[in-house]
């Protein structure tokens, strides 16, 4: 089943690079008006002007500071004043960090919180009713094969991403009786800028992907006939996460904690 994108509007946090960037040239491409939000609003404003000269759509650029409570109602209200109406809303935004949580910076760690876990679930009920009235579009959230185990020196993010992935696959569950399309994407290892604010290359295992193939991946779940809750991108993640859901919990968190230079 092909998804509608001309006519409607998709919302994308985390928009000014990596997924972000290419969550919105795809839905771009296939005819969709943009609202790109991230904090930087210059790379938000460059990345507008290229999608609307490129593929005649509208863009329109909004700098917000998602991390902050309420953000995701105060957006709606933005929005919403403006006369915009979203039918697909895509919470990108998140970021991690490596190394022992006795090590970590308090002040970082509450604010992954705030925007790994509030601010997703805080746009999503904001943004829900409208989605699920219209129907059209799809809510979809950026997990990780973090998610499907405990991430020693990556404690906080794991279990960021484990509420990601239970808190989407439940609403799609909630809203199985409406025509909105729920999904979880859970990447591994991307090539984007998310290892650069982790500081560290000992959270990446496992090959890299491109932005291009996660998002192609998410796009090509959400048309088929019947759209899973969650999609792992790549073959060798899958099969990773399967596996660490079989293992013993015990022998999981070991494996991880190796693999993660714990």
């Amino acid at each position: 089943m092909s998804m509608t994108y001309r006519g409607t509007v998709a919302l994308v946090t985390g928009a000014s690079a990596g997924l972000g960037v290419e969550f919105a040239r795809q839905w771009a491409e296939r005819g969709a008006d943009l609202v790109l939000v991230a904090r930087r609003l210059d790379r938000l404003e460059e990345l507008a002007r290229d999608l609307e000269k490129r593929y005649g759509i509208r863009a329109t650029p909004l700098a917000a500071d998602l991390a902050l409570p309420g953000a995701g109602a105060a957006l709606h209200a933005e929005l919403e004043a403006r006369g915009i109406r979203v039918q697909t809303l895509i919470n990108n935004a998140g970021f991690g960090s490596h190394g022992a949580l006795l090590e970590q910076d308090p002040a970082q760690v509450d604010r992954m919180i705030q925007l790994n876990v509030a601010a997703v679930a805080g746009l999503t009920r904001a943004f829900l009713p409208d989605l699920v009235a219209d129907g059209r579009g799809a809510l979809i959230t950026l997990a990780s094969t973090a998610a499907y185990q405990p991430t020693p020196a990556m404690a906080v993010y794991g279990a960021t991403k484990a509420f990601v992935l239970s808190f989407t696959e439940a609403v799609a569950y909630e809203t199985r009786r409406s025509r909105l399309r729920v999904l979880a994407v859970s990447p591994g290892p991307t090539s984007t800028e998310f290892f650069d604010v982790v500081g560290s290359r000992d959270a990446v295992v496992g090959k890299g992907a491109t932005p291009a193939q996660v998002v192609t991946t998410a796009r090509r779940a959400l048309e088929r006939g019947s759209t899973p809750p969650s999609v792992v991108a790549g073959l060798g993640n899958r099969l990773s996460a399967l596996a660490s859901g079989l293992a013993p919990r015990r022998l999981a968190l070991t494996v991880a904690g190796r693999a993660l230079k714990a």
